[in-house]
């Protein structure tokens, strides 16, 4: 089964239950932000990241995967010039099937991705190994990115940990898109910790590394 959603493309992975702010200044979508709040809750659209091109401009967008997410809107406010800051959540992933007309903004045909997490004995080792791995990785980018990194305790839902990794990990757009495109948190967690190993031997063999850019909820203008 598909549904029809408005879609805001980015230069950025959305991933389920994290928190997506957003300025939106361009008309298309102010028109989009306009229209979901004439509608009924919740109040949802699908964030899907950009391919080929770039956020802004009517010929910006040449191409989009075809895994994004579905946000819904949590806060909006509005300024007298019609700019909108919104706070928006991650809920649901989902596979673009069709792309529609992008007058007045992007939609498309979507079908909603299942949510699974894999066999449950393996899952259950993956988690604190995973997570060690994690912390470890932080440590790393902090010894040598002289950077100081302070997290909450790590979620132990073996989904919510997956997602919050790869929304953290300092790496390219495409690998983040196929942390997204994983078929379930198991593989995702596999995925993860093959990267960090590759990471933290990467971050090693530099004499600098890159300013860490450790945020849950990175900030875009459309």
């Amino acid at each position: 089964m598909t549904t029809r959603l408005p879609l805001f493309p980015l230069g950025s992975v959305l991933y389920p239950g994290l928190v997506l702010p957003l300025h939106v200044f361009e008309e298309r979508y102010r028109t989009l932000v306009a229209d979901l709040l004439a509608g009924p809750e919740p109040r949802r659209f699908g964030v899907i990241a950009i391919q080929q091109g770039r956020e802004t401009g009517a010929d910006g967008v040449s191409a989009l995967y075809q895994t994004g997410c579905t946000a819904v809107l949590r806060d909006v406010e509005k300024y007298p010039d019609g700019r909108f800051e919104l706070v928006t959540v991650g809920t649901d992933r989902f596979r673009l099937v069709q792309l529609a007309d992008p007058a007045p903004y992007f939609s498309g045909e979507v079908e909603l991705l299942p949510e699974e997490v894999g066999d449950a004995a393996a899952v259950a080792a993956a988690v604190p190994a995973v997570q060690r791995q994690f912390r470890s990785y932080l440590e790393l980018l902090t010894e040598r990115g002289r950077a100081q990194i302070t997290i909450s305790d790590l979620p132990d839902e073996p989904l919510l940990l997956s997602y919050l990794i790869a929304a953290a990990v300092v790496v390219d757009l495409p690998v983040k898109q196929q942390l997204l495109e994983e078929p379930d948190g198991l593989r995702r967690l596999a995925a993860e910790r093959s990267l960090l190993a590759a990471e933290m031997q990467m971050i090693r063999s530099l004499t600098l590394t890159p300013a860490p850019e450790l945020r849950y909820t990175p900030y875009n203008q459309n």
